[in-house]
């Protein structure tokens, strides 16, 4: 079924694509929740007299993301966990807590956009990929030291 994208959809494409998708998807999913239209001669001119504002909209929200990105890119960001036997946490560092850590050094992102290919369960430095917008990612630094113990204390 080929339908018309009324926003970016990270997993089919950009606002204004005419993408395939499979019928049950398109109908119970993406039309309903009106993120996409059925192709049809009305929906296909009214694409082409929005062209111009959803391509200046596509740019804006290019600018943005890649602004975020050059912001994010390279940053070293320390967050520190309780540590017990052999430097391993108790419990894990999640994307809330480097979305916080994040946040704290001056950007704000959501913890939604933050991708861990594994919990973060020891000390040491890791890199964590940050989607900042469509086709658009920053690496950041992640370092995970132990708690000072002696503050506790």
């Amino acid at each position: 079924m080929e339908i018309i994208l009324r926003e970016t959809i990270e997993t089919l494409g950009q606002e204004g694509e005419i993408v395939k998708v499979k019928s049950g998807y398109a109908r119970n999913y993406l039309i309903p929740q009106q993120k996409a239209v059925l192709v049809t001669k009305a929906a296909l001119a009214r694409l082409e007299k929005e062209k111009q504002a959803i391509a200046a909209r596509l740019a804006e929200e290019k600018k943005q993301a890649d602004g975020l990105a050059a912001q994010l890119e390279g940053k070293v960001i320390a967050i520190s966990k309780r540590v017990g036997e052999e430097n391993r946490l108790f419990g894990s560092v999640t994307n809330g807590d480097i979305a916080q850590a994040i946040a704290d050094a001056g950007v704000t992102v959501d913890k939604k956009s933050i991708v861990l290919a594994d919990a973060i369960k020891a000390i040491g430095e890791y890199k964590v990929t940050v989607k900042t917008g469509y086709q658009t990612t920053a690496t950041v630094t992640v370092q995970v030291v132990p708690e000072n113990m002696e503050s506790e204390q």
